[in-house]
């Protein structure tokens, strides 16, 4: 099995934004299992972290995202190396990344294919440079695509989505755009600063409200309306500190100054 160094997983943070980024740029950032648990620890990292207001998740290079589990890991471990992803020792990392309580933005500078495209899908929110591609072959070299297969026909037309799955083929950006499933393509030149920009609008926005948002679309996904109405998650913004600064700063002509409580 390969083992990957200590800094396959970067974190940093900056402006309230949690950057983390898959650094296997040598193996097209795919995702051994020591890259894994690190995902997880860096994830829940960030969601813990009171400063963190929008989690980042990107890869290192230009030319991929996320290439997907490291097949080279499932064939040295053999089957016994590889369970089912819901009956692994440690979490899923897609069921941790989906249920992280703070906005989650997948930032695609390249490629993101297999259990990369995975973690694109359990991001709120898709940003990709010109030329991606996104695809889910796990058909192809016989895996399940447990994640995607109940994902993505919540995120596409299920005809779409069963298509893709069952082929295993490629989505280009364009088409991925059309179907809502990318939020904006930029260009390569100053790709970083248009996703920077437009993660900004979301920090800059009142983080127990957005905090709010979040869990309550999280939770009720699913439900009628009526009940998804009821539920009551996330913090009472209601009450909050920044809701009296937020009404201060509309009527003062002003950009509030939101502190998170």
């Amino acid at each position: 099995m390969t083992e990957p160094s200590i800094n396959d997983v970067l974190y940093s943070l900056d402006d309230h934004v949690a950057l983390i980024t898959i650094n296997r740029p040598e193996r097209a950032n795919a995702l051994s299992r020591g890259t894994i648990i690190r995902l997880i620890d860096a994830f829940l990292a960030a969601e813990n972290d009171p400063e963190v207001r929008a989690i980042v998740l990107t890869g290192a290079g230009q030319r991929h995202f996320c290439g997907g589990m490291d097949l080279k890991d499932v064939v040295d471990g053999g089957n016994k190396f590889f369970p089912h992803p819901m009956k692994d020792a440690n979490r899923n990392v897609h069921e941790v990344l989906l249920e992280i309580g703070k906005p989650t933005i997948a930032v695609l500078n390249g490629t993101a294919a297999g259990g990369g495209c995975e973690l694109a899908l359990a991001c709120d929110l898709r940003v990709a440079v010109e030329g991606t591609i996104l695809s889910q072959p796990e058909a192809r070299v016989g895996m399940g695509a447990n994640f995607a297969s109940t994902l993505l026909p919540m995120l596409l037309p299920r005809g779409v989505a069963m298509e893709l799955l069952y082929t295993g083929r490629n989505m280009e950006a364009q088409e991925a755009a059309h179907y809502g499933l990318l939020n904006k393509i930029l260009p390569r030149d100053g790709f970083e600063a248009g996703w920077r920009q437009f993660v900004g609008q979301i920090v800059r926005n009142a983080p127990l409200s957005v905090r709010k948002i979040k869990e309550t679309a999280l939770r009720s996904w699913g439900m009628p309306p009526f009940a998804g109405l009821r539920l009551n998650v996330g913090p009472n913004c209601y009450i909050s500190e920044d809701r009296a600064e937020g009404a201060r700063a509309f009527s003062e002509k002003r950009t509030p100054r939101f502190v998170g409580r």
